[in-house]
């Protein structure tokens, strides 16, 4: 196949319009290349070739981003199948680049496991202000106030603030997700094992605050000058974010030391009581719990909110760090027989609404782990 070919092809592929036969095409070409001298004549080298093609992929995916999130957050159109479809032939090339060929290990068999490891879906509990505990998730409508939902999102109508305004509390368990509009039209994805505290109504020209408790969220704010010019802030146990109107993701999980805020568009200021430090698009700020620093770095912004497009995307990322991220949306504890296999770094783009036995054995299979076994309700890599 020329270089030309290949390139129609794999355009084609990620428009969706390719069958069986050609996907095999494409992928015998890649594995008949990725060791050849011909492969640089043709493509330029693997890193290139990863390059380009997370671009198609993230271009694809932002092509699809606004027309999921209007008609139903967290859930795939049929097209957005087709770019997780596309994820996987990026994880194909992406993890041909960084095997260790030298020491290769044993794969053994996995053991089955009698119970049932579920992906994770839209579900939440919502606790009002008198302690009222109700349960979302699909098939259950609510409705009280100016709050109502369908199972798969909770929407507050916009509404006039009054002297005493209620708080509610969204907390999504492990193996959950979860879609929040609050009163002043800001839009919330919350990511598994999160809680999200917020005042059902706003006042106009008042400074519009929440605060994130544990996890992680994303957050598109509606702007200030739409609400008499009142900021929006995003408070978590050690850090505060002010914003006029922008897109940014916090995560703030209780398991790990460090806060991580991303902008994706607009400008914030993150503090933490005695430093204070503004963001830029691409930007990522840090703040250790050890020593209350804020370090900012540019960081690839695809790679930071790919969870709420559907998609784990691990960059060099250590296996006990992935484990923690596949415990949350599995509700599986993850362990290692070895802690040091923890320590091995992965790189790969995978879909979230796949089974987690298939990730592991996509990870086994490549010879980053010997074998994965299910014991209750544990999986122990080994």
């Amino acid at each position: 196949m020329k270089k030309e070919d290949f390139l129609v092809l794999l355009n084609r592929y990620l428009s969706g319009d390719t069958n069986l036969e050609e996907n095999s095409k494409l992928l015998n070409f890649y594995e008949s290349f990725q060791t050849g001298e011909d492969w640089n004549d043709a493509l330029g080298s693997k890193e290139e070739m990863e390059h380009k093609m997370r671009m198609r992929l993230q271009n694809a995916i932002q092509s699809e981003e606004k027309e999921v999130i209007r008609l139903k957050p967290f859930y795939a159109t049929n097209r957005f199948k087709l770019i997780a479809m596309a994820a996987s032939l990026l994880l194909l090339i992406s993890i041909s680049l960084i095997i260790n060929k030298t020491n290769p290990l044993k794969i053994e068999t996995p053991q089955v496991a009698h119970k049932e490891i579920l992906i994770g879906s839209d579900k939440a509990t919502l606790t009002l202000e008198d302690g009222s505990v109700i349960a979302l998730e699909k098939g259950k409508s609510y409705t009280k106030g100016n709050a109502s939902s369908n199972g798969e999102k909770l929407v507050y109508n916009s509404k006039n603030g009054t002297a005493t305004i209620a708080n509610n509390l969204l907390t999504i368990p492990r193996g959950g997700q979860f879609f929040v509009q609050l009163a002043d039209s800001t839009r919330v994805w919350l990511n598994s094992e999160s809680q999200l505290k917020y005042p059902v109504a706003f006042v106009d020209g008042e400074t519009r605050q929440v605060e994130l408790v544990y996890g992680e969220a994303y957050f598109e704010v509606s702007p200030s000058t739409k609400h008499k010019g009142s900021r929006f802030k995003v408070k978590t146990e050690n850090q505060n974010v002010e914003v006029i109107g922008t897109q940014f993701n916090i995560k703030a999980y209780r398991d790990e030391s460090t806060i991580y805020t991303t902008l994706v568009e607009g400008v914030v200021a993150v503090s933490n009581g005695s430093k204070r430090q503004t963001l830029v698009p691409n930007e990522q700020s840090r703040i250790s719990e050890y020593n209350g620093n804020i370090t900012v770095s540019e960081v690839d912004v695809y790679n930071e909110i790919s969870w709420r497009k559907g998609l784990f995307v691990f960059k060099g990322m250590p296996l006990k760090d992935i484990a923690r991220v596949l415990s949350r949306w599995y509700d599986v504890d993850i362990v290692f027989a070895d802690p040091a296999l923890g320590n091995v770094k992965f790189n790969g783009v995978l879909n979230k609404n796949q089974k987690l036995e298939d990730i592991l054995t996509t990870i086994k299979n490549i010879n980053f782990i010997n074998a994965y076994e299910k014991k209750d309700d544990k999986i122990i890599i080994k």
